[in-house]
């Protein structure tokens, strides 16, 4: 009796559930009209889908071909593709004639504030007066001063270019210097002594001897108390070798920085002439000017400025296989390092200085000719404005 009452309740039970998988004639009609009505919106759906698809690939391609770019130049290569689609972009830039031009530069105030100068300067670049202002920066594009691990033997292989040639390391006096130096001083001052001794009245011959005995104690205090005084005066001693191409040293030097500065559109602070009657370039930090503690460099700004610190050594040593002296643009490339808003080691600022040559190379060969115009310029003492309408030229 158990087991048919248990029998009939799954017959029921089966009955149920057949009964709720059935379809009913509401269910069919509304999933016919459904799919009557899909393909229009499904079309329209797949045609968003579609454009977002696109822009979604666009995006990826065009990050992808920054990662390309920025790996070629980690590994020393160039970015022959970048390179080709920057001077196609350049060139479809409209062309103003050179009278415009400099009428254009000329309405600039060079000594105003930095961000001053960069807002006119924009504004020109923005209407096709200018095309190299900037052109070595990210926003137009380049991908020129993001920095990268720059080995001596990459900087070798890749521009030619050592540490002796640029004058990073090397001593202009040396301790041999300091060393002969002194036994000149104090054998010379010796001799003179014993002379006037034996050849002047004893009374002169005896002042003069003590005289003449002071030297080698003052050289030795002095050099040891403030040696930059006797390296200077060794220096002088030794004389200048290259004073026959030291005026064109200083030219290209500073042509360079004026190049390099305007390829990464930093701001003019300072540009007067020298004793040696050509002009000096000094350049703001930033737009907002010098740093201060409340206001330290970031990434792109100390890449921008070591580039530019840099340059002038670059040029030297290209076109004379040696730089003359870069102490003073290694010292305030130090200075730049300090005032960064990210800590840079003692490794890291050795590697940011061979990128910083590396680019610079990289800048100046590729516009050596507009080098060579403002090398003239600088030699002829132009003035700023004569200056960029010639790079720009």
């Amino acid at each position: 009796m158990i087991c048919i009452t248990l029998l009939a309740f799954l017959a029921t039970l089966a009955a149920r559930e057949a009964n709720g998988f059935a379809p009913s004639n509401l269910g069919s009609s509304h999933i016919i009209k459904t799919f009557s009505r899909s393909p229009q919106m499904t079309a329209l759906k797949m045609a968003e889908d579609g454009n977002d698809e696109v822009a979604k690939l666009m995006a990826a391609a065009a990050k992808a071909r920054e990662e390309a770019a920025r790996l070629a130049r980690e590994l020393g290569k160039e970015d022959t593709e970048s390179s080709k689609s920057t001077t196609a972009t350049l060139s479809k830039t409209p062309k103003k004639n050179p009278e415009e031009v400099m009428n254009a530069i000329n309405a600039i105030d060079f000594s105003a504030s930095a961000s001053l100068q960069i807002s006119a300067l924009d504004e020109l670049r923005k209407d096709g007066y200018l095309s190299l202002y900037k052109s070595a920066t990210a926003e137009n594009g380049s991908g020129d001063l993001r920095s990268y691990p720059v080995s001596l033997n990459m900087l070798e292989s890749r521009s030619g270019l050592t540490s002796e040639k640029l004058g990073i390391g090397v001593e202009e006096v040396s301790l041999d210097d300091f060393k002969y130096g002194t036994l000149y001083v104090t054998g010379g001052c010796s001799v003179l002594g014993v002379a006037a001794l034996a050849f002047l009245p004893e009374n002169v011959g005896a002042t003069v001897c003590y005289l003449v005995a002071v030297i080698p104690i003052l050289w030795l205090g002095i050099g040891s108390t403030a040696p930059a005084v006797i390296a200077n005066l060794i220096s002088a001693v030794k004389g200048g070798g290259d004073d026959t191409n030291k005026v064109d040293r200083v030219c290209r030097h500073e042509a360079a920085h004026f190049l390099c500065g305007y390829l990464c559109g930093l701001p003019i602070a300072n540009y007067a002439t020298t004793d040696e009657n050509i002009p000096r370039v000094e350049f703001h930090y930033s737009a907002d000017g010098p740093a201060t503690a409340s206001r330290e460099l970031t990434e792109d700004e100390v890449n921008a400025l070591t580039v530019v610190a840099m340059s002038g050594s670059v040029a030297e040593a290209i076109e004379f296989g040696k730089a003359g002296g870069a102490n003073s643009d290694l010292m305030e490339l130090q200075n730049i390092f300090r005032q960064s808003k990210d800590f840079l080691g003692a490794e890291k600022q050795q590697s940011l200085t061979r990128w910083g040559a590396l680019t610079a190379y990289r800048l100046i060969n590729a516009n050596k000719d507009k080098l060579d115009s403002l090398c003239d310029a600088f030699s002829e003492q132009k003035s700023i404005a004569e200056c960029v309408a010639i790079l720009e030229r």
